[in-house]
């Protein structure tokens, strides 16, 4: 299994070249997809506005940021 995870982990990696994601970023994402849910902690907001975890699914950050 951890192998499993560990390439998906990649695969988010090549996939979000463009950001660049990284190794944490995409961590964290597999445990999204590992617990089945996107709820997240974090002031990485413009990062997790893009990933998607499942393919699909956005994150809703727990940290509500002022828009201001």
């Amino acid at each position: 299994m951890l192998v499993a995870k560990q390439k998906r982990a990649i695969a988010l990696m090549e996939s979000y070249a463009d950001l660049p994601m990284d190794f944490a970023d995409a961590s964290l994402v597999v445990l999204a997809e590992y617990l089945e849910h996107g709820r997240i902690l974090t002031v990485d907001r413009r990062d997790f506005l893009t990933y998607r975890w499942n393919n699909t699914q956005p994150f809703e950050n727990l940290i509500r940021m002022s828009e201001a």
